[in-house]
């Protein structure tokens, strides 16, 4: 199928939430994309405001967390029915969830990845945007099998808000994924940029444990956080135990910010390294300053000029 005078679609890469998404060959420009086709839907249709949504947003964003939006249309097939469709950056590898289900995490992936993710959140946030839907599904990985870390993209904002824009669903409605949930989804109470950092330390813990904290059909697992707060293993140690429960604090105001769960995980994952020089240099990315009888630039240690000439012989 030709979609937009130049889409090729190929092999279908997964479907779901009224839209399919597509492997594409971009005839013009002649590379792979990720076609993202929605099912047919009206413009007084919460399906036609979500498509909206999406598209103004990813047209706003850009983040290299976040899965690039190249093109938008509409298209209109063989019966007559018109349908929109994205087209975005392909990512080749798989979805965070597919990987949990060969099990837990290293602790140092997992803290790679998060800190990667609450850096996107941070950029999100500052847009004035909400995901609402955190969940192993919309987080693509690449470079796992080629590279020496994963790269996670956040993708489907399809539900997301913008903080300052009147809510598009009525009162008390419940938007996300019931597994992922915050408190505050759950009974459909306002919801500020600590949503996502709830959905991310549940995610964050299910990487580590290879369990859902709260498993079950949607309403006992959305009702289950109301009632307790997620199992946190000992095993687990003191950083990722004072982290995790902070995320999934029942209280919005008492979580971090996605900023400052970024700065933590990237502590982990990326530890400071000692480098041993010779005695005449300094240790890397030290900034410019002055010290006792020297200067310091560049990680190097420029001796200061002598304030007169040597005495020759």
């Amino acid at each position: 199928m030709l979609v937009g005078g130049r889409y090729r679609t190929g092999d279908l890469l997964g479907s779901g939430g009224g839209a399919s998404v597509y492997r594409a060959m971009d005839e013009a420009l002649g590379r792979q994309v990720a076609l993202k086709l929605f099912a047919p839907a009206t413009e007084d249709d919460d399906k036609y405001r979500r498509q909206h949504t999406e598209t103004l947003l990813l047209a706003k964003l850009n983040h290299p967390g976040l899965v690039t939006l190249l093109d938008a249309g509409l298209h209109t097939d063989a019966s007559g029915a018109t349908t929109s469709y994205l087209v975005m950056e392909l990512v080749e590898g798989e979805d965070l969830r597919r990987l949990l289900a060969r099990g837990p995490l290293p602790p140092p992936d997992v803290a790679q990845i998060g800190a990667d993710l609450a850096d996107a959140l941070n950029y999100v946030h500052q847009q004035g945007v909400i995901h609402r839907d955190i969940k192993p599904g919309n987080i693509l990985l690449s470079g796992g099998g080629t590279d020496t870390r994963y790269h996670p993209k956040l993708t489907d904002f399809g539900v997301a808000r913008l903080l300052d824009a009147p809510t598009a669903t009525s009162h008390g409605a419940t938007i996300g994924t019931a597994n992922y949930l915050s408190p505050e989804q759950a009974l459909g109470e306002t919801i500020t940029p600590a949503t996502d950092i709830y959905s991310l330390g549940l995610v964050l813990l299910e990487c580590l444990t290879g369990e859902k904290a709260f498993p079950g059909p949607p309403v006992e697992s959305a009702v289950a956080r109301l009632l307790r707060d997620p199992q946190i293993p000992q095993s687990l140690g003191d950083g990722w135990g004072r982290l995790l429960t902070a995320m999934t604090a029942r209280d919005p105001l008492a979580r971090p910010s996605a900023h400052d769960v970024a700065v933590t995980l990237r502590s982990w994952s990326e530890p400071a390294v000692t480098v041993h020089l010779a005695p005449e240099a300094a240790v890397a990315h030290v900034p410019v300053a002055e010290t006792a009888g020297t200067t310091v630039t560049g990680g190097v240690i420029i001796p200061t000029p002598p304030n007169r000439a040597p005495t020759v012989g």
